[in-house]
Protein backbone atom coordinates (compact mmCIF):
# COMPACT_ATOMS: atom_id res chain seq x y z
CA UNK A 1 0.00 0.00 0.00
CA UNK A 2 1.08 3.50 -0.87
CA UNK A 3 2.12 6.25 2.02
CA UNK A 4 0.13 9.16 2.09
CA UNK A 5 3.50 11.21 0.76
CA UNK A 6 3.66 8.89 -1.92
CA UNK A 7 -0.03 9.69 -2.89
CA UNK A 8 -0.21 13.70 -2.69
CA UNK A 9 2.69 13.96 -4.89
CA UNK A 10 1.25 11.25 -7.75
CA UNK A 11 -2.33 14.31 -7.27
CA UNK A 12 0.56 16.80 -7.64
CA UNK A 13 2.21 15.41 -10.62
CA UNK A 14 -1.38 14.83 -12.20
CA UNK A 15 -2.61 18.63 -11.57
CA UNK A 16 0.25 19.85 -13.28
CA UNK A 17 -0.25 17.19 -16.15
CA UNK A 18 -3.68 18.32 -16.39
CA UNK A 19 -2.73 22.17 -16.17
CA UNK A 20 -0.11 21.69 -19.09
CA UNK A 21 -2.65 19.48 -21.36
CA UNK A 22 -5.15 22.10 -20.98
CA UNK A 23 -2.87 25.49 -22.04
CA UNK A 24 -2.39 23.16 -24.76
CA UNK A 25 -5.67 22.31 -26.10
CA UNK A 26 -7.04 26.08 -25.03
CA UNK A 27 -4.09 27.26 -27.43
CA UNK A 28 -5.31 24.54 -29.96
CA UNK A 29 -8.68 25.64 -29.75
CA UNK A 30 -8.12 29.55 -30.03
CA UNK A 31 -5.92 28.82 -33.48
CA UNK A 32 -8.65 27.08 -34.96
CA UNK A 33 -11.33 30.14 -33.99
CA UNK A 34 -9.06 32.71 -35.38
CA UNK A 35 -8.65 30.43 -38.62
CA UNK A 36 -11.94 29.79 -38.65
CA UNK A 37 -12.96 34.16 -38.23
CA UNK A 38 -10.74 35.02 -40.89
CA UNK A 39 -11.87 32.59 -43.17
CA UNK A 40 -15.45 33.63 -42.93
CA UNK A 41 -14.62 37.27 -42.35
CA UNK A 42 -16.79 37.07 -39.57
CA UNK A 43 -17.08 40.27 -37.43
CA UNK A 44 -17.73 40.05 -33.43
CA UNK A 45 -21.86 40.71 -33.80
CA UNK A 46 -21.83 37.95 -36.10
CA UNK A 47 -20.57 35.45 -33.09
CA UNK A 48 -21.83 37.45 -30.57
CA UNK A 49 -25.14 39.05 -31.41
CA UNK A 50 -26.44 41.39 -28.62
CA UNK A 51 -29.89 40.89 -28.82
CA UNK A 52 -30.58 37.42 -26.64
CA UNK A 53 -34.53 37.81 -26.65
CA UNK A 54 -34.52 41.51 -25.43
CA UNK A 55 -32.76 44.40 -27.58
CA UNK A 56 -29.35 45.91 -26.03
CA UNK A 57 -30.40 49.29 -26.63
CA UNK A 58 -33.62 48.97 -24.61
CA UNK A 59 -33.27 50.27 -20.73
CA UNK A 60 -33.65 47.85 -18.17
CA UNK A 61 -36.77 48.05 -15.47
CA UNK A 62 -35.53 48.24 -12.11
CA UNK A 63 -37.93 46.74 -9.34
CA UNK A 64 -39.67 50.73 -8.32
CA UNK A 65 -42.10 50.83 -5.17
CA UNK A 66 -45.20 49.53 -5.76
CA UNK A 67 -48.35 51.11 -4.17
CA UNK A 68 -49.54 49.86 -0.70
CA UNK A 69 -52.09 47.43 -1.13
CA UNK A 70 -52.58 46.51 3.26
CA UNK A 71 -52.57 48.66 5.96
CA UNK A 72 -52.19 47.91 9.48
CA UNK A 73 -55.23 50.42 11.60
CA UNK A 74 -53.36 50.24 14.75
CA UNK A 75 -49.41 51.06 13.60
CA UNK A 76 -50.94 52.85 9.92
CA UNK A 77 -47.77 50.65 8.30
CA UNK A 78 -48.16 49.68 4.92
CA UNK A 79 -47.59 46.31 2.92
CA UNK A 80 -47.38 46.24 -0.97
CA UNK A 81 -48.40 42.73 -0.92
CA UNK A 82 -44.88 41.81 -2.37
CA UNK A 83 -42.21 39.24 -0.04
CA UNK A 84 -42.63 38.41 3.42
CA UNK A 85 -45.28 39.22 5.11
CA UNK A 86 -45.21 41.90 8.12
CA UNK A 87 -45.28 40.40 11.63
CA UNK A 88 -48.39 42.42 12.22
CA UNK A 89 -50.01 40.35 9.41
CA UNK A 90 -49.04 37.26 10.86
CA UNK A 91 -51.86 34.75 11.44
CA UNK A 92 -54.61 37.21 10.41
CA UNK A 93 -56.94 37.62 7.22
CA UNK A 94 -55.62 39.81 4.74
CA UNK A 95 -58.58 41.25 3.50
CA UNK A 96 -59.44 42.44 6.49
CA UNK A 97 -56.11 44.79 6.25
CA UNK A 98 -56.96 45.73 2.14
CA UNK A 99 -56.70 49.52 1.73
CA UNK A 100 -59.80 50.33 -0.36
CA UNK A 101 -59.48 53.06 -2.56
Amino acid sequence: MKTLKELLSQIESLQNQVAEVRQHEVAEAIAKVRSIIDEYQLSPKDIFPQSRGAKASAPRKSGGKVAAKYRDPISGKTWSGRGLAPKWLAGKNKEDFLIKD
